[in-house]
């Protein structure tokens, strides 16, 4: 998918072009580069590929359990690719079932629309179903999403950016008494919904923002952000000011730097930093 797209230039319009300049991903700081002790990155256990097996592949994957109080590792685990599909998901399921079952990691319908199983893929915050592992590095890596609390391996808590997510209201205000069928829209105004409703909260742009990074705690993020457009957008809802008014705070909407993450990892193709809450101030 990505690995196949032409290299543009850094600024880019959706998550289906790649920038040119990789200096970042090619000269990486120093793994555990001014981590606390406790949370440094240790050498884990190599599993090695079955007896027999022709066609291999090296997948490193982040292991946590904080019930362990031991410190995060990183375990190298050689899949079966005659034995295993095509997806990185695939490698991850085959990992638990035939080698490690503590391997842990969200999952749920494997089409790409659920948003379960994100994770950083190579550096790329992806959903491991949608990701081809011919895609991934030579020797794949595989971390939960960034800036978030761990529950254990490649399964972030992610009860903080729900919580930004439904203080957003993401659901239809209305003043009027309800028609008798649906409430009508134009073809025209239907279409200001699109590349907005698709979402589908993976947390993959709000992850990779380094303004949430930095102000987790009261800028919204770009997946809440990108919700509350969506309902300002929509015709059909009536309470516009007091959205309006429920943002206008220097943290929770102000802070977006359009550093433009977001846009370069939403695997549905959507575009949060291309239009903002800010836009209808």
């Amino acid at each position: 998918m990505m690995g196949k797209e032409k290299r543009l230039p850094l600024i880019i319009d959706s998550s289906d072009q790649l920038p040119s300049a990789t200096i970042l991903k090619r000269f990486p700081l120093p793994r555990n580069f001014g981590v606390a002790p406790d949370s440094r990155i240790e050498e884990g256990q190599v599993w090695k590929a079955p007896a027999g097996a022709s066609r291999t592949k090296a997948f490193t994957i982040y292991r946590y359990d904080p019930d362990s109080g031991d410190n995060p590792t990183l375990d190298i685990f050689e899949v079966d690719l005659d034995d295993c599909g095509p997806m990185v998901l695939d490698a991850l399921i085959w990992i638990k079932n035939k080698v490690d079952p503590t391997l842990t990691f969200r999952r749920s319908c494997r089409e790409g629309v659920c948003g379960s199983c994100a994770m950083n893929i190579d550096g790329t915050n992806w959903l491991a179903c949608t990701r081809e592992i011919a895609e991934t590095d030579e020797a794949g890596r595989i971390y939960p999403l960034s800036n978030m609390r761990i529950v254990k391996d490649l399964v972030p808590d992610l009860t903080h950016v729900f919580a930004q997510y439904a203080a957003m209201e993401p659901w239809l205000h209305s003043k009027t008494p309800a028609p008798e069928n649906e409430r009508l829209q134009s073809p025209e105004e239907r279409s200001e919904l699109d590349g907005y409703y698709e979402c589908i909260l993976c947390f993959c742009c709000t992850s990779g923002c380094p303004s949430h990074w930095w102000n987790g705690d009261r800028f919204l993020g770009p997946a809440a952000l990108l919700q509350a457009y969506r309902w300002l957008a929509d015709t059909r809802d009536e309470a516009t000011g007091q959205r309006l008014d429920d943002l206008e705070d220097p943290f929770r909407l102000y802070r977006c730097h359009t550093i433009l993450n977001c846009t370069r990892t939403c695997p549905k193709g959507g575009t949060p930093a291309r239009r903002s809450p800010r836009s209808r101030k």
